[in-house]
């Protein structure tokens, strides 16, 4: 019987279209760190480091840094070279792991979490706005949380809205503003240094 790779090949970017939704891809990166973080506090052993270590190791992997490196600098991107690039990549991996660690921290009562996606998932080709819902125990009033998700071989998370504030907006303005002030070699001088 005559093979047919491209029917093979077809039916499995459907069956992986099933299986890896966006929306399952989001609830799995939040219910993951939310469960992770659970666990330190029950240890004790819930301090920044700690925290920002879980981070670096099991959220980091599900987020595009690349891409949310690119989207921060927008117009900049093609400014710069790739020694800067890599510079400005570092920073975001860096912003993120602190912002990340001061989301999570303000979850206090995590015994009882009930997280939902919300029912409109946005999908444009392979990029995803997935809204979870995330209800603790003893707190009337939900959180919710946004996911800007792009798929290439697995969904990432690229941006994070919560309380209506992205991360990716916020650190775009940062940039912007001080680039009209001092220009886009003052800025990677200064980023730079920190990281």
């Amino acid at each position: 019987m005559p093979s047919t790779p491209g029917l093979i090949k077809a039916s499995n970017n459907t069956v992986t279209e099933i299986i890896d939704l966006p929306g399952a891809a989001a609830l799995n990166i939040i219910t993951n760190n939310l469960s992770l973080l659970k666990t330190l506090r029950k240890q004790n052993k819930a301090s920044i480091e700690n925290v920002e270590n879980l981070i670096r190791d099991k959220l980091l992997p599900n987020i595009a840094t690349d891409v949310a490196t690119k989207i921060t600098l927008k117009k900049h991107w093609n400014k710069l070279n790739n020694q800067q690039k890599i510079i400005f990549q570092k920073h975001i991996v860096q912003s993120l792991i602190k912002d990340y660690a001061g989301i999570l921290g303000s979850y206090e009562k995590l015994e009882s979490v009930n997280i939902n996606i919300g029912p409109n998932i946005k999908r444009k080709g392979n990029k995803a706005i997935v809204n979870l819902v995330i209800n603790l125990e003893g707190d009337p009033k939900p959180i919710h949380v946004t996911l800007k998700m792009i798929r290439s071989n697995q969904w990432r998370a690229y941006d994070l809205v919560f309380s209506g504030v992205s991360l990716i907006k916020n650190y775009r303005a940062q940039f912007n503003s001080h680039i009209r002030r001092k220009g886009i070699d003052s800025l990677v001088a200064k980023i730079a240094k920190k990281i």
